[in-house]
């Protein structure tokens, strides 16, 4: 377990739901992954992700998929791609990435609370 944090610290990070608009292979990474762009709403806009998923997902099956986001980490400089969020998941017991999601549909740029 990670050192306890003060909830103020949680409320720093924004964690905001979004739905995928488009997927697609990311041959130039280091790793296996794909490009995403993520809509998280009038406010913020879509926003573009390089996302290590591919073992369970394909870009087909992830278009229109709602999933949790980082939306206040700065852009990261993957090869070509400035990532802009850090889209969320877990490890499987194999090390691949499942998705972190809501249960059910919510308006885009909800806000984890």
């Amino acid at each position: 377990m990670a050192d306890e944090i003060t909830y103020a610290d949680f409320e720093r990070v924004d964690i905001r739901v979004g739905t995928i608009v488009e997927a697609s292979p990311f041959p130039e990474a280091r790793k296996p992954a794909f490009k995403l762009l993520i809509d998280f709403g009038p406010d913020i806009g879509i926003k573009k992700s390089s996302a290590q998923i591919t073992v369970h997902y394909t870009p087909e099956s992830l278009v229109g998929r709602q999933v949790l986001g980082v939306v206040n980490f700065p852009p990261r400089q993957i090869g070509p791609v400035r990532s802009e969020v850090l889209t969320l998941g877990f490890a499987d017991e194999a090390g691949a990435i499942v998705l972190a999601a809501t249960d059910k549909p919510v308006p885009n740029g909800q806000k984890l609370m």
